[in-house]
């Protein structure tokens, strides 16, 4: 078994697959998917070089659907309960696979991970008692590194089931920084609602954290279109930012309260800043994304912000195609502009459901 392994929301396996067909093709790469419904994962198959060239070339923060992906080492679909560890030790003894992934071995990190499905959450427990055997295993095999390191390849153990492993490989520089390719996040006690997990996870995701200090910090002015009841807005107001909360609906008071808001009620489609010295736009909506796209492209090129965050709902079928579309639409509209270089990034989060968010700047 080689090719790849990308992990995705359950239920977004077609459009998992179609971008990444159409993404591997533009890298001369003309392998196939398979896919399974609702099962959180797609298996791009492809040969075991082109598997390492995809895991160096495919660039993870430019895929919407995927959130993370693997290059395939070994598969095994028979672990033996009473000792799962020599199993995997003697999948990866394949002198093919030792030729031709040699500069794999030693790898920096290992991460045992499931499916993000109901299924892949019941190997949670096991998951967690067999990460050290495993990584002592597997060190011993001289497949990893004495200590940890960074600088090197990490090895992923996607455990399918109890009995089913698929073991792969990511290069540190284009990888997910977080188990599974999903933060973390805790929400809020004091948050207006559950949307505020959104920006919170866009910001983590589309801003670099050593730009974070220059580009997220207090003092800022933001506007929140579509605000009410106040969710996105509560994330800029923890970041210190003065808010110009957009929305006909009320806010949640204990945002009014920290006087760093100021509710503008009107229509998010008909309302602009008097002054150009916004430095986020965001927005979270439930409209028609091509009204959307439309409305914030008009902001960049306005001028009347530096940077915007927003969400695009997506429509039933053939929602790759329909993103691309999107997408397509607002990257022309803007460089018509000749304003310079502009930086677009999409990805389905984890905390958005039938949507994606978008991130726009100017560079």
């Amino acid at each position: 078994m080689s090719g790849l392994l990308a992990y995705c929301r359950p239920g977004f396996e077609s459009d998992c697959a179609a971008e990444l067909q159409d993404k591997t093709a533009l890298l001369g790469s003309f392998g196939y998917c398979q896919t399974k419904a609702n099962q959180g994962y797609v298996i791009y198959r492809c040969a075991a070089e082109e598997a390492e060239h995809l895991a160096k070339k495919l660039v993870l923060n430019e895929l919407i659907f995927t959130r993370q992906f693997i290059a395939i080492l070994a598969e095994v679909k028979d672990l033996p309960a009473e000792d799962r560890v020599s199993a995997v030790q003697l999948a990866l003894l394949d002198e093919g696979l030792q030729e031709v992934f040699s500069g794999i071995k030693p790898a920096g990190d290992l991460r045992i991970e499931t499916p993000d499905t109901n299924e892949g959450k019941e190997l949670t427990k096991f998951c967690r008692k067999f990460t050290v055997p495993l990584r002592q295993g597997l060190r011993k095999a001289g497949w990893m590194t004495t200590k940890e390191s960074d600088r090197r390849p990490t090895l992923h153990a996607f455990f399918i089931s109890s009995s089913h492993v698929v073991i792969g490989f990511s290069f540190s520089f284009n990888q997910s920084p977080w188990l599974m390719g999903i933060p973390r996040l805790r929400m809020p006690g004091d948050a207006p609602s559950r949307s505020t997990l959104k920006l919170d996870e866009a910001f983590q995701v589309f801003v670099p954290a050593h730009e974070r200090e220059e580009r997220i910090s207090s003092g800022m002015n933001a506007v929140d279109l579509g605000a009410a009841p106040g969710g996105w807005t509560y994330q800029l107001v923890r970041r210190g930012m003065m808010v110009q909360a957009v929305d006909n609906g009320p806010m949640a008071e204990s945002l009014m309260d920290t006087g760093q808001v100021k509710h503008i009620k009107e229509d998010g489609f008909k309302y602009r800043p008097k002054k150009k010295n916004v430095t986020w736009l965001v927005c979270d909506m439930v409209e028609k994304p091509s009204r959307v796209s439309a409305l914030i492209t008009d902001w960049l090129v306005q001028g009347d912000c530096k940077e915007a965050i927003f969400n695009l709902k997506l429509p039933m079928k053939r929602r790759y195609a329909a993103v691309t579309e999107y997408l397509d639409q607002i990257k022309e509209t803007l460089m018509e502009q000749g304003r310079g270089r502009l930086e677009l990034q999409a990805k389905q989060l984890y905390h958005d459901r039938e949507e994606i968010t978008v991130h726009l700047r100017w560079l």
